[in-house]
């Protein structure tokens, strides 16, 4: 490897590394903890992003997580609790003093008080929600009458909105009068006489343009009202679909009651790809910081199913015990057969479970896709039917066996590209989700039918 090779995977690893913990940074913080140095701790603490200090905590075992945060104490950020994982969040806030807890959660948006009391037990819930002033705390109980994961849950209450009839100076001489702001807001939203949103109108527009322009004439031309119990799998898709940085969120008499920004809908985004990938590896929703009685419930099930599956393979077998107890080389080629179709078919499943995520698989394009997956098995299958023909042929020294696998191989690659693409279509249009079911239907059609083609085939042309 050249010297140049050598630098240029230096930056690589380099850049694979910046956003991660320093480990030498987490050993004097550990140093920190284990000697009590509560100053040298917050001097290593405070260059840290909430999400790193969250990172942190999931890192630790609950020990040290303990000895930290106990030491760490009166400086506890509520960002952190809305970066950290739902599995050892309730961990966390069972060390925290109320004092400490009470503080922390007043300094969050509505959208994240929402988001950390509504997977707590009751009596947690009762101690951040008492730390909350009244009308927060009302704001807080109301979100949590709606469904879990509807827009209501997602919005925060903190809202710029302004008249449509206000011009650039009256929005500006108003912001520049308000005592408190949200934090972060892209947009000020403009409502008629009855509080409904009409338009939004970006800060960069308002503070570009000449103090008597109106509102209403320099509001972006993309404008989407979520209503307040729209799914908020949905939303994210508004968002990334529409490119939209901020939507307001209306009620069931269409006023505004909320915003949701892009980085609560990215959030949601993120969580629907990961569980769709956990779900495709039938893994549920766990995560590392699980216990192993919660993990162990979670992958049991799906285990079962493909015992089930593996079962109905093995009854396939069973039917060919003259051929294959005839020709012992069958048993050592077709496990090549089952394991083709089945990377086949996990390749054809997991491009459309996304696309039905994504809502690119629809009614009118599901034939098109069908015959594209199962063309693409027919080739595949004819190429790697010739390899395996040849290698038949020299392994075996006939050129029958070579036939066989060549033949069972393209209809297993075809059948595979076929119930790849099927079977999620049909779980979702029957309201099965086809990210969790799927995989142990097309690897059961794809075994079937692989060991189903080369040993029937295999009993006809050889026997």
């Amino acid at each position: 490897m050249s010297e140049y090779d050598d630098q240029h995977e230096t930056e690589a690893e380099r850049d694979d590394d910046a956003y991660a913990l320093d480990p030498q940074a987490i050993a004097r913080i550990m140093f920190a903890v284990d000697t009590n140095d509560r100053d040298r701790l917050l001097s290593e603490m405070e260059p840290l992003h909430a999400a790193d200090i969250a990172d942190l905590l999931e890192q630790l075992n609950a020990f040290d997580r303990r000895r930290l945060i106990e030491l760490y104490s009166n400086e506890f950020d509520g960002e952190i609790l809305s970066e950290l994982d739902e599995s050892i969040r309730e961990d966390v806030l069972s060390i925290l003093s109320p004092e400490v807890l009470a503080e922390a959660v007043r300094e969050l948006d509505s959208d994240d008080v929402v988001d950390l009391v509504e997977d707590l037990e009751e009596d947690q819930q009762e101690a951040i929600l008492e730390a909350l002033e009244d009308s927060d705390r009302a704001a807080v109980q109301k979100s949590l009458t709606y469904p879990e994961y509807s827009a209501c849950r997602l919005m925060q209450r903190e809202v710029v909105m302004a008249p449509e009839h206000w011009n650039v100076g009256e929005a500006i001489d108003f912001l520049r009068d308000q005592e408190e702001l949200p934090d972060q807001f892209y947009h000020i939203v403009l409502v008629d006489p009855r509080l409904r949103p009409v338009g939004n109108v970006t800060l960069g527009k308002l503070m570009g343009s000449r103090r008597e322009i109106l509102l209403k004439s320099i509001a972006e031309e993309t404008f989407h009202v979520i209503p307040v119990t729209h799914d908020e799998g949905d939303v994210a898709y508004a968002f990334n679909q529409y490119h939209l940085i901020s939507a307001p969120v209306v009620d069931e008499n269409d006023r505004l009651v909320g915003v949701i920004t892009i980085d609560d809908a990215m959030v949601v985004l993120d969580e629907e790809h990961e569980e769709d990938i956990m779900r495709l590896a039938g893994v549920g929703e766990g995560g590392l910081n699980d216990n192993i009685a919660e993990t162990t419930r979670q992958r049991f099930p799906w285990l079962a199913v493909n015992l089930v599956t593996a079962i109905l393979a093995s009854l396939v077998i069973s039917m060919f015990e003259d051929t294959i107890a005839k020709f012992v080389s069958l048993a050592v080629l077709m496990p090549i057969v089952a394991s083709m179709g089945g990377n086949a078919g996990t390749q054809s499943l997991t491009v459309a479970v996304r696309a039905i995520a994504t809502k690119d698989l629809t009614g009118r394009n599901v034939w098109r896709v069908i015959r594209r997956e199962v063309l693409v098995g027919l080739v595949n299958g004819t190429i790697f039917a010739v390899v395996m023909g040849i290698v038949g042929v020299l392994w075996f020294g006939g050129p029958e066996l070579g036939y066989v696998i060549a033949a069972a191989m393209v209809i297993n690659l075809v059948v595979a590209g076929f119930a790849g693409t099927v079977i999620p279509v049909v779980l979702e249009r029957i309201g099965v989700d086809p990210a969790l079911a799927s995989g142990a239907f097309v690897t059961t059609v794809t075994d079937v039918v692989g060991f189903f083609a080369f040993l029937g085939l295999a009993g006809m042309w050889l026997l």
